[in-house]
């Protein structure tokens, strides 16, 4: 019975998401009952759009729309959208499902509604979009004049498997995918915490930097961040009342690296004064001052002097950026499995401003040591061949002996050291130049030797090698300066000062 009232309405009726004309109803036109469900169309997160045809004659038809579920089968007792948009009657409508969950599956089916009953065109189904990903930006540092680090976290994928994270930076502020085409890094596909590393900037430039996720739903971004870089490599001066106010003959420097944006180095001052930084040996160029409070630098032609309490060797470190400094004044020991006190407690060292090193001559055993200051760990130095870095390996010691350990932190990114044993070689000992005469080491930093001379040359060398070697004036000995000349033959005693940088004959 039902089927015949059904066939009675004599309707067509249509749901597609391709482009359908609009054609009035004509009550003279009589079809064969049909009705089909194809597609939906604008699909989003949360609503998706259905496009309907219905031709009817007859009774008419008084409500038309779409009802739809997660369940299959949907019917007008559940969920329903009526379509009243127009006031013409018209085949064609259209209606939006809103409300919708996202990354959820439904199911729709187009109804019209007669005074025989209730039409269903064919069920269709579709899926929601996600939400577009959660994402934060962590701060990012300009790690030198062209390169940055920072990174981001995706905490939620929105129910979507996320295709691409990373972040986009831009010189102008709110960078997007679509602005920064070529400013994207690609840190990977997933949830959780990333690290982004960027390149080719450049110097004294500030950047805006978001972190982004995308999903089929779309992109999230996180919260803007930004970071200005500085000059690439930044080398600074200090002058004060320690050398005479004198720029021009300034030695102690500080630098940055490529890898570390601080400005970072060693000053020996030999009592409490001040001083100010230079950017070149002269005052023509810029000079940084006291700022506002300890701690801050200033630029301006009146900034104050900056100044030390007390005689030392102080750790500089300036962030160019934020125009701050620390300065924390050091005294140096050597620790480790090969000093007497082993890993527990330092070997005092002492400072040579002669040669602006630090020494200590110490019996040492098989084993390791490193450079520590102020007996903790917050500063210290290792490395392999000569070669000193922040927190660097543990030095290793194969021979037990005495030697003079020697630590060298006068030349910013180039730090030293040499564990070694002195003797003298020349002309005017008994192996010539071709072997040293070993000197007997003594606990204040002194080699002494009594040995036969003749009239010639000799020099003081390190380790039986050339690579460390002193020679000059008792006044004016250097590193690799002239041979020492013997105008009289006779027995003298030898004596290496490395702390005062003398020797004597007598």
């Amino acid at each position: 019975m039902k089927k015949i009232l059904l066939r009675s309405l004599t309707s067509f009726f249509a749901v597609t998401m391709l482009f359908v004309a609009c054609t009035k109803e004509d009550k003279d036109v009589t079809l064969e009952s049909k009705l089909a469900t194809s597609e939906t169309t604008k699909i989003f997160n949360t609503s998706a759009t259905v496009i309907g045809f219905v031709v009817s004659t007859g009774s008419g038809i008084s409500e038309k729309g779409v009802c739809y579920s997660t369940s299959p089968e949907p019917t007008i007792a559940g969920d329903k959208v009526i379509f009243t948009a127009d006031s013409v009657i018209t085949a064609t409508f259209e209606v939006t499902l809103t409300g919708l969950d996202f990354a959820t599956k439904y199911y729709a089916r187009a109804y019209a509604i007669t005074v025989g009953g209730v039409l269903y065109g064919e069920e269709l189904s579709f899926t929601t979009l996600p939400n577009v990903p959660t994402v934060t930006t962590a701060v990012f540092t300009a790690m030198s004049g062209t390169t940055a680090q920072g990174g981001g976290e995706v905490s939620d994928d929105g129910r979507g498997a996320i295709t691409q994270r990373g972040v986009c930076y831009s010189v102008l502020p709110n960078p997007t995918l679509e602005h920064c085409k070529d400013s994207i890094t690609s840190d990977g596909k997933a949830v959780g915490t990333f690290t982004s590393s960027i390149s080719k900037l450049k110097q004294k430039t500030k950047y805006y930097v978001k972190a982004f996720a995308t999903n089929s739903g779309g992109t999230g971004y996180g919260t803007e961040v930004s970071f200005t870089t500085p000059a690439s490599i930044v080398k600074l001066y200090a002058a004060g009342a320690f050398q005479g106010w004198d720029p021009a003959a300034a030695k102690d420097s500080l630098m940055n690296t490529e890898t570390d944006p601080i400005v970072r180095g060693f000053i020996y001052f030999p009592a409490a004064g001040e001083f100010k930084f230079v950017a070149q040996k002269s005052w023509t160029g810029t000079a940084y001052g006291l700022g506002s409070a300890a701690g801050i630098l200033s630029t301006a032609a009146d900034a104050g002097n900056l100044s030390v309490p007390s005689a030392g060797y102080y750790q500089f470190a300036i962030d160019m950026i934020n125009m701050t400094y620390t300065a924390i004044k050091t005294d140096w020991g050597i620790i480790g499995s090969g000093t007497a006190g082993g890993w527990d407690s330092d070997q005092n060292m002492t400072y040579s401003a002669f040669f602006r090193s630090w020494f200590a001559t110490i019996p040492l055993t098989a084993g390791e040591i490193k450079f520590r200051a102020n007996d903790g760990w917050d500063i210290n130095f290792g490395g392999p061949d000569g070669k000193l870095t922040a927190g660097g390996d543990n030095i290793a010691v194969s021979t037990a002996g005495t030697y003079s350990v020697m630590m060298n932190l006068s030349s910013p990114n180039n730090y030293k050291y040499s564990v070694t044993q002195w003797g003298i070689i020349g002309s005017a000992t008994a192996g010539g130049w071709d072997s040293d005469q070993n000197m007997t080491p003594n606990a204040n930093n002194t080699w002494t030797i009594t040995a036969n001379l003749t009239v010639g040359e000799f020099k003081f060398r390190a380790n039986d090698g050339w690579d460390i070697n002193l020679g000059g004036t008792p006044s004016n000995i250097s590193w690799g300066g002239d041979n020492i000349v013997v105008s009289t033959a006779g027995t003298y005693t030898i004596t290496l000062d490395l702390v005062n940088g003398t020797y004597t004959i007598l």
